[in-house]
Parts: C-alpha cells; sequence; structure tokens
C-alpha cells in the first residue's frame, strides 16, 4: 500500500462530507465569538474529533461492512488496512485534545468536545442498532454550540442549541436511507431502519421543517 492511497483512504475513512458539514458549522458559529484564526482553530480540534468517530466508525463496522461487500469503504476496498486506523485513532483523539486544550476552547470546551466523541462512539459501539439511535447525534451537535460559547465565556442562546439538534437528527435519518437494505440484512435495528425509508425521509423531512422554524422565529 502506498503512501497515496494511504492518505486518500484516511480522508475516506473519516466520512468527509458528514465532516465537512460539522466543519463548515463549527466555523461560522465560532466566527460569531472569536476572530477568524481562532475560529480555524476551534475547527480543526473538531475536525480531529471528526477523524477519531469517522475512523472508529469504519474499524468497528469492517465486518459487516465487508459482510455485504460495501466497495465503498476503504477497509473493504482494500485502500486501507486497520493497522492504519488503529494507529490514526489514538493520534487524531490526542490532537482533537491537545488542538482543544491549548487553543481556544481551552479547558472547559475540551472537556464538552471530549463528551461529544464519546457520545459519537458509544454510537459507533452499538448504540446505533437501538431505538436510540438518534440519541448520540441529538447529544454531540448539542454540544458542540455549547463548547463554543463556553470557551467564549458566553451562553449560548436556546434557538442554536435547538437548531443543531433538530438538522442532526434529521440527518441521521436521512444518512441511514441509503444503506437502509443492506442494515436490514446485517440486523442493524436503529430507529431509522425499523421506521423504514418512507417513514425516515417523513420523519427528517419534520426536523428539517422544524429546524427551519425555530431559526426564523428566534
Amino acid at each position: 500500500m502506498n503512501l497515496e492511497s494511504k492518505v486518500v483512504g484516511l480522508i475516506k475513512a473519516m466520512h468527509l462530507g458528514p465532516t465537512l458539514i460539522v466543519a463548515t458549522a463549527t466555523f461560522l458559529l465560532a466566527q460569531f465569538q472569536f476572530s477568524n484564526l481562532s475560529a480555524c482553530e476551534i475547527t480543526l480540534a473538531i475536525i480531529a474529533g471528526q477523524c477519531v468517530v469517522g475512523w472508529s466508525n469504519d474499524l468497528i463496522d469492517y465486518p459487516l461492512d465487508r459482510a455485504v461487500n460495501r466497495q465503498s469503504k476503504p477497509l473493504v476496498s482494500g485502500s486501507l488496512n486497520r493497522k492504519s486506523l488503529v494507529v490514526a485513532i489514538p493520534s487524531a483523539l490526542a490532537a482533537a485534545i491537545l488542538l482543544s486544550y491549548f487553543g481556544p476552547l481551552g479547558f472547559k470546551g475540551m472537556m464538552i468536545h471530549l463528551l461529544g466523541i464519546a457520545s459519537a462512539t458509544f454510537y459507533n459501539l452499538g448504540m446505533k442498532s437501538t431505538l436510540l439511535s438518534v440519541l448520540p447525534y441529538a447529544i454531540s451537535f448539542g454540544l458542540l454550540p455549547w463548547a463554543v460559547f463556553v470557551a467564549a465565556g458566553k451562553s449560548a442562546p436556546t434557538w442554536i442549541y435547538v437548531g443543531f439538534i433538530l438538522f442532526a437528527c434529521a440527518f441521521h435519518f436521512l444518512n441511514v436511507v441509503k444503506d437502509m437494505d443492506s442494515d436490514r440484512l446485517l440486523n442493524i435495528g436503529g430507529l431509522p431502519q425499523r421506521l423504514g425509508t418512507k417513514g425516515s425521509l417523513v420523519v427528517a423531512g419534520a426536523l428539517v421543517l422544524l429546524g427551519c422554524w425555530d431559526i426564523l422565529t428566534r
């Protein structure tokens, strides 16, 4: 495995799309409280945390992904090996801690950030297969604005928490739809899988509408 293949595999395994969404939301949120430079530093810390979550997800799910031959997963396609992720995950966690603690987030923001990472990791470890599968999304994304505002010595308005939680939960239902059939074959019985494709789309749509209403009526 050459270096280029390994780097591309790591980027794919970090779940690039969702990571970019989280990074963009983090930067925009932090920019209102800090300078552009500080907002970039906070965003880098959050990206490191997202790497922990994405990479651990692919490592934990490897047997399941291989069973349904998900070639979009770097471990299954062979562009990345498990040893690389075993090394990369603690490295990303260390980076998330250091960038948080020595950056604008500080100690309090770092601890909240770590709670968010822990919540998402619990999803990877098994909550994704329960009726409470949406809960880690609500917790982790609800903690994100808290970390930023605490670091700035302020309290976030309620509508920001509500908005982050609603849109994050909507993303959970939408994200599962594309893998609905294979998830059911693997007996992954999270809330979206139990509701089915149509039910998940309805719930996601309702959550998005509520999120928009929350923003417009703040």
